[in-house]
Parts: structure tokens; C-alpha cells; sequence
């Protein structure tokens, strides 16, 4: 009677035809990644390593027939395909986005700022593998939020530095009266002394202690606003370097928002344009190699 833990000769057959095809599937896989490779096919590269985003974005169909297992063989060496992938993405960026400037960090790794004037900002990371810009979200934000106060007539920090030059009048007119206080505090201490000279009657005691409170109080108020002058001229300086500050970035962003406007149009029409990345560089791709074979 047979082992019932023994394979059969029939099911060893099947396995081993199983575990055939998978390994030359995989052979195959690599094969034609490396073909694509040698022969500079970027968008195949693309197709390969991510095909259910191929297949959605680019022939648009629902259900991809990526092979998941296959794409998982390369993921150790992402970032050396990122560093080959970059040549020609970086090219494409840089007419399409030209106010955009990359610096690489790492192997296949890259950085970019807005603008090549001074003091430009950090705008984000490039993924290269999925073609697609990694913004920062605060620097981004004051962006965005600067072309919507358009409308409003203001820049992005119209409020903040009004509020700052508010603060800065009444500190300076806390300095200017300064004599006006001295005076005050004079008058107010002769009150209190001839208050505490004068005799007062039983009946007359509460309406003696309320008003000498009263001039109490005003003294105090008089004597901090004293204090607030001592370190009004800090506080001006302050104010002074934040306004600085608030303006550049203010004068930054007009630059960033007039290149944007220069090259698309509209805030609008740049967000719809890194959406469609993706798309829009594996079309210029095909179209590319389209020129070539016609060439050729």
C-alpha cells in the first residue's frame, strides 16, 4: 500500500512544471527590463517596474495585468533605476517646469527649489520611480493661499505686517508720552499725599478709601505703562525685522507666482499639470521614441 505522505510521480511532474515556468517567467521579466535598459526604452522601463499604474493612466483600463511578483524582483534596486530614470525626467522637467531646480541628494534621490534668485525656497522631493513631486506642504500652502488672496488685493502676509505696524504705533506712541505720564504720576502722588493728610469724618471713610484707591490704581497703570515704554524700543526692532522678513518672503512668492503664471496661466492650470504628470511624461516618451523610429 502506498505511503500517503509520499508525492506521487504524477504531482512531482506538475510542481516541477510549475516552478519552471514561474522561474523563466521571472527570467523573462528581467530579460526584458534589461533589453529596455540597454536600449535607453524609458517608458517600457516604467511599464515594467509599475504596470497596474501604467495601465490605468496609460491605456486606461480598470483591471492591469501587471505581475506584481515580477515588479517585487527590482525593489532592491529602486533607487539605482531611480538614478538611471532620472537623466531623461530631470530633462523633461526642466522645460516643462523651468523655474524648478533639482539637486540631487542621494542615488536616484532629488531635491528642488523655486526659482534660482536669492534666498530661493526648498520646494520639495522628486519621485522618480513614480514620477511625481513630493511638495512641501507648508511652503506649498503659503502658495497656494497667496494666489487666492489675489482676489482680495492682498499679498500673503498683507495682514500679519498691518498688524505688526499697529503694535509698532502704539509702542512708539507708549515712547512719546512719556513726559505726559511724569506729569500724571506727579499730580497723582500729590493727590494721594493730600489725601493722607487730610482729616475725615466717620461717614466720609468709604468714599475717602475709594477714591484714594482709585488714584492708587491709576499710579500702577501709569507705572507699567512705564515699564511697557522701557522695552517698547526691543519690541519695535522686533517688529521691524519681522516686517523685513514677512516682505521678502511676500517678494519671494510674488516671483514664484509670476513664473508660475508666465509658463501656465494660472495656479489652476499648474496643479492640473503636476497631477497629470505621470501621464504627460510617459506621452511625451512614447512620442519621443515615436520621432526616433520615424528617424531611424
Amino acid at each position: 500500500m502506498a505511503n500517503s505522505n509520499t508525492v506521487s510521480d504524477r504531482e512531482h511532474v506538475q510542481a516541477t512544471q510549475e516552478l519552471s515556468k514561474a522561474v523563466a517567467n521571472k527570467i523573462r521579466y528581467l530579460q526584458t527590463l534589461a533589453t529596455a535598459i540597454d536600449n535607453k526604452d524609458d517608458r517600457l522601463v516604467y511599464q515594467l517596474i509599475d504596470g497596474d499604474r501604467y495601465s490605468e493612466q496609460i491605456v486606461q483600463a480598470k483591471h492591469g495585468s501587471a505581475d506584481t511578483d515580477n515588479e517585487n524582483l527590482v525593489s532592491d534596486i529602486a533607487a539605482k533605476l531611480g538614478q538611471y530614470l532620472s537623466a531623461n525626467l530631470l530633462a523633461y522637467l526642466a522645460e516643462t517646469y523651468p523655474f524648478f531646480y533639482f539637486e540631487q541628494i542621494g542615488l536616484g534621490k532629488f531635491q528642488f527649489y523655486f526659482g534660482n534668485w536669492w534666498d530661493r525656497r526648498l520646494f520639495g522631493e522628486l519621485d522618480v520611480i513614480k514620477v511625481q513631486f513630493i511638495f512641501d506642504s507648508t511652503e506649498y500652502e503659503k502658495l497656494r493661499r497667496a494666489f487666492e488672496l489675489e482676489g482680495q488685493s492682498k499679498r500673503l502676509n498683507s495682514d500679519k505686517i498691518s498688524m505688526l505696524s499697529s503694535q509698532a504705533d502704539q509702542l512708539q506712541a507708549l515712547i512719546d508720552s512719556q513726559e505726559q505720564r511724569d506729569a500724571e504720576k506727579e499730580k497723582t502722588r500729590l493727590q494721594l499725599k493730600k489725601l493722607a493728610q487730610e482729616k475725615v469724618m466717620p461717614w466720609e471713610a468709604s468714599k475717602a478709601k475709594e477714591a484714594k484707591q482709585q488714584l492708587v490704581n491709576q499710579l500702577s497703570n501709569l507705572t507699567e505703562q512705564d515699564e511697557k515704554a522701557q522695552d517698547a524700543y526691543r519690541l519695535i526692532k522686533d517688529n521691524e525685522k519681522k516686517v523685513l522678513e514677512l516682505s521678502k518672503e511676500d517678494t519671494l512668492i510674488g516671483y514664484e507666482k509670476q513664473s508660475i503664471i508666465a509658463k501656465f496661466g494660472s495656479f489652476d492650470a499648474f496643479e492640473a499639470r503636476c497631477e497629470s504628470l505621470y501621464r504627460d511624461y510617459i506621452a511625451d516618451l512614447i512620442a519621443t521614441n515615436g520621432r526616433k523610429n520615424t528617424n531611424e
